[in-house]
């Protein structure tokens, strides 16, 4: 299984061109490099928005291509449901599909890589901003 799944943040980081991150996975085998389908979903809908920009389809295609895409199941959604609740009786919050993804990372016991300070700032969780 894998030992990191990529958020979406830290994927466009990348494809833009942030060495940071391309050094990280340079230096991790690709077998423990994992995206969510929900991130997967979220990176194909930025494409459907760009149809004209194909540097940009070729570059998260293969990007894709070379990932293990991690489907979202039902041990997903049992996280997800019972760390949502708890989030928000603590007065916290994330968007619907950062938390399908936090929630996934933690159900299959991955390091979530974001670059997303609120995700980075949830407590217990184990994660880890390559962009830095």
């Amino acid at each position: 299984m894998a030992t990191y799944l990529l958020d979406t943040n830290t994927i466009s980081l990348l494809i833009r061109g942030n060495h940071a991150i391309a050094k990280r996975l340079q230096e991790q085998a690709m077998i423990d490099i994992a995206l969510s389908a929900v991130t997967e979903g979220e990176l194909l809908f930025g494409l459907a928005r760009r149809p004209q920009a194909m540097a940009l389809h070729q570059a998260v295609k293969a990007f894709i291509q070379r990932t293990q895409v991690l489907p979202w199941d039902s041990s997903c959604a049992a996280v997800y449901g019972r760390e949502r609740a708890k989030l928000q009786s603590e007065g916290l919050s994330l968007s619907a599909l950062d938390m399908m993804i936090a929630a996934h990372a933690k159900a299959v016991d991955a390091v979530l890589v974001t670059h997303d300070q609120s995700m980075l700032n949830l407590s217990g969780w184990k994660t880890q901003d390559w962009a830095r």
